[in-house]
């Protein structure tokens, strides 16, 4: 029952951080965005990045970046949380 739900858990984040590189990935290809499949990747991780994303554009150097670092941060935070939430349970 255990492996059960630490294979969910494990899943959950997978799918999550795919999804992050996805979209990262689509951002650099001339995809439109009224795209269906582009729309739902939006949906789906603009709430793990969008409050990254402003975290770093209040900080001092966040308005001279010229590129945005939201899904770099989100990976490895879902990493760092990933690790935690597994190490407590199991």
């Amino acid at each position: 029952m255990s492996f059960i739900l630490y294979r969910a858990i494990g899943t959950l984040f997978t799918v999550i951080e795919l999804a992050i590189l996805a979209r990262a990935f689509i951002s650099w290809l001339p995809v439109p965005r009224e795209n269906k499949f582009v729309i739902f990747l939006y949906q789906i991780t603009e709430p793990i990045l969008g409050p990254i994303r402003n975290l770093i554009l209040r900080s001092s150097f966040g308005g001279s970046l010229m590129f945005d670092f939201s899904p770099l941060i989100a990976l490895v935070l879902l990493a760092l949380i990933r690790n935690i939430v597994l190490s407590i349970l199991f």
